[in-house]
Parts: C-alpha cells; sequence; structure tokens
C-alpha cells in the first residue's frame, strides 16, 4: 500500500467525541464545557503520545537497542510530565 493513500486513510479518521464527552459527565458532572472543548483535550492527547514517542525512540537509540522498552517509555514519561509542568 503507497504511503499516500494509508496518510490519507489516517486523516479521514474522526476523533471519538461521544466517548470523551461522555467520559467528562461521568467523572466531572459539574464541569461546562464549550462545544469545541473535547476536541482541544483530544489534540493535546495525541500531541502528548507523539512526544512520548519521539523521546522514548531517542531513549532506545540512545541504549543501542533496536527495541522501545517499557523502561525507555517510563524515563521519557518522567521527562515529559517533568517539562510539562512548567
Amino acid at each position: 500500500m503507497a504511503l499516500s493513500t494509508t496518510a490519507s486513510r489516517r486523516m479521514k479518521r474522526k476523533a471519538p467525541r461521544a466517548f470523551l464527552k461522555r467520559t467528562f459527565r461521568q467523572k466531572k458532572p459539574r464541569f461546562r464545557l464549550e462545544t469545541c472543548c473535547d476536541l482541544l483535550i483530544h489534540l493535546n492527547c495525541l500531541l502528548f503520545v507523539q512526544r512520548l514517542a519521539e523521546e522514548s525512540r531517542t531513549n532506545a537509540c540512545e541504549s543501542k537497542s533496536g527495541v522501545i522498552k517499557k523502561d525507555h517509555v517510563l524515563a521519557a514519561a518522567k521527562v515529559i510530565l517533568k517539562k510539562s509542568k512548567g
């Protein structure tokens, strides 16, 4: 399968808006969210996962490992969470 068809298929997927709204209503029923707030939260999660994957790959390359292991992901998560706290 060509790269362009794979990328176009990925772009056509939609965010799980109903799942996010339902989860927020269950966990925090008093929150009042704007209409597009769920999309911003989904985008934030995707960006976090992307940064986590990049940092994990860097950790794996530094330890001369061809496979990303649990230790690489945990070390990357500590670094990213520390950076995001400010």
